[in-house]
């Protein structure tokens, strides 16, 4: 059994930890929670039925009987409180995105090498059984020499007062969504591309409500993304893969338990596949237990994670929008 403490008790918790320790169980179990209120706490942990509720994060890092923590805070906290855990030793899955900025996920990726501890980034979507379908296509050779992929995330967030609007908080359309763009785009590619556009809409100074980048592969490959929180494009998710033989077009690529279809034309034919809906937390903290087991290496691991954010730094920089976080 691998027992978890989740530090924060915000939304995220009870779908992308809480409900599939519930499915895994006793494989996994959800033991600890804490918040800087306790009073919050303690009634997030009678909801869920977790045994121990802690008044500030100190306490859940440094709990003797918790294999791992998930670190569920604002981005802004990601990186001081995944280091502390990591030094207390502890095993994280953090959510995404990993850290503010390249030089905090930097900072991350060695607290878990010198600790010898795992730290994976919560793209739940990579571990479903779709997105492991799109990469076995593009490495098969079916679509032939890949030449361009589209990802857009776009979902609509009206209330400007939530966290996601916030500069100091590490907020942002590119951080709460473009990140799995890049992500798959990166995934996909096989490779590290550098942004050569980018052009934001804002919300507030600093903060973009709309992103849109285009990227180069040092192989020629051309990589468009487009994620937005508020703009005329209310809700669109899809990923195109365009190769010299084919092409693939997968329908909500990061949200495969809502609906989930994949359409190959290749060689003047095209087929379609769909997959079961079991949600993507899930099978994240299957591949998580596994890795922290020792059966399996991690996927979405520090140094790639590092890697993300250095792309995501570059989007706001061809932007003209600072980098969330002290670069330091």
């Amino acid at each position: 059994m691998i027992a978890i403490g989740i530090l924060g008790c915000g939304r995220i918790g009870p779908p992308a930890l809480v409900r599939p320790a519930q499915i895994l169980a006793p494989e996994v179990v959800v033991s600890a929670v804490a918040s800087r209120e306790a009073s919050r706490a303690t009634k997030f942990a009678r909801q869920h039925q977790i045994t121990r509720a802690y008044g500030n994060y100190e306490e859940l890092i440094h709990d003797q009987e918790l294999d791992a923590v998930y670190n569920a805070l604002p981005n802004s906290l990601h990186a001081e409180w995944s280091i502390r855990a990591l030094e207390a030793g502890k095993h994280v899955l953090c959510e995404k995105p990993i850290a503010c900025n390249a030089a905090e996920a930097r900072r991350m990726a060695a607290a878990a090498a010198q600790n010898g501890r795992l730290l994976v980034e919560a793209f739940h979507y990579r571990h479903h059984p779709l997105a492991l379908r799109m990469k076995e296509i593009v490495a098969s050779g079916e679509l032939g020499e890949l030449r361009h992929i589209e990802a857009d995330f776009c979902v609509p967030l009206w209330r400007f007062s939530d966290i996601r609007y916030s500069y100091e908080l590490g907020g942002g359309a590119t951080m709460d969504l473009g990140c799995y763009c890049i992500h798959l785009i990166r995934w996909l590619g096989g490779g590290e591309p550098e942004v050569t556009r980018a052009r934001a809409l804002t919300a507030r100074p600093e903060v973009d409500r709309y992103m849109e980048a285009e990227f180069r592969f040092p192989s020629g490959l051309t990589a468009q993304m487009t994620c937005s929180l508020w703009s005329r494009v209310l809700l669109r998710t899809r990923a195109i893969v365009q190769g010299t033989r084919g092409e693939l077009r997968v329908l909500l690529p990061f949200q495969p338990h809502f609906f989930n279809r994949l359409t190959v034309t290749s060689e003047g034919k095209t087929r379609t596949e769909t997959f079961q809906k079991e949600r993507s937390y899930v099978w994240q903290l299957r591949a998580f237990a596994a890795a922290v087991r020792g059966e399996s290496p991690p996927a979405n691991e520090a140094t790639d994670a590092a890697e993300n954010m250095r792309v995501i730094d570059q989007v706001y920089e061809k932007a003209g929008l600072k980098p969330r976080g002290e670069l330091a």
